[in-house]
């Protein structure tokens, strides 16, 4: 038997209705990942690439279509069973980290297996071994406040990682870090996803993301313009690439 694609969109739109205008941020969008892998959605500003990204993280729903992530359908989930599918089936990693500032990061990576009912040793055994595979076993004991953003940011991917979901999904990861910071967190990406670890599709308006990824899908308007893998482009012509098709 096949397994299920990582992720399957088909014919999603949304529309945002604000006073005295109605908005729309996808029109039709089609999109099917079947292999694992790390996949960018690229777009310039308003283009839809966070709406899309949003939905697919069931924090929001589409006005119609579906959504498939790993095999189950979002649109069938009530909201309780969207919430647990929010912390057992897939990791999310936001542009702000979202970390609870008066917990260390060892608790912050260990909150959604507390919240699932997971006991102390277990859940704080599983966290730390997290943080040693981002580099940050020295700063476990360590508040939010206390850390680097690039060291925020790793925290936030290994709790997204505590239930070993098959995929990571990323909204402008890099977006509050310095250049070395964020080129060291994409190489760590791709490392989790060369081990087989877990696949990562990511939104950002970046370029220079684009070279570790495996495959760009362009974003335009609420629509996908194009799509080229990464394989056997050099990174000078894949940040050109993107650059050319961003406009």
């Amino acid at each position: 038997m096949n397994a299920d694609p990582l992720l399957e969109v088909e014919q999603v739109t949304k529309t945002y209705h604000l006073p005295g205008q109605d908005v729309p941020a996808l029109r039709g969008v089609d999109l099917r990942i079947d292999s694992p892998g790390f996949y960018a959605i690229m777009g310039p500003s308003g283009s839809g690439k966070s709406t899309l990204m949003h939905l697919c993280a069931a924090m929001d729903a589409p006005d119609t279509g579906s959504i498939r992530v790993a095999g189950t359908e979002l649109s069938e989930l009530d909201e309780a069973g969207r919430t647990n599918f929010r912390r057992r089936g897939m990791g999310i990693v936001f542009q702000q980290f979202n970390l609870v500032p008066t917990l260390t990061a060892l608790d912050n990576v260990a909150l959604p297996a507390l919240l699932d009912g997971e006991g102390e040793a277990s859940r704080n055994d599983r966290a730390m071994n997290l943080l040693i595979e981002m580099g940050l076993k020295d700063r476990a004991s360590h508040r939010p406040d206390a850390l680097s953003g690039g060291e925020r940011q790793r925290v936030a991917i290994a709790r997204s990682r505590i239930f070993n979901p098959p995929v990571l999904f990323a909204d402008e990861p890099t977006g509050n870090l310095d250049s070395v910071s964020g080129t060291r967190l994409l190489q760590q990406l791709r490392g989790l996803v060369d081990e087989g670890q877990t696949s990562v599709v990511m939104v950002t308006h970046e370029p220079e993301a684009a070279v570790h990824c495996d495959h760009i899908f362009v974003l335009r308007d609420g629509q996908f313009s194009e799509d080229f893998p990464v394989e056997d482009i050099d990174a000078a012509g894949v940040a050109t690439r993107v650059q050319l098709a961003l406009g």
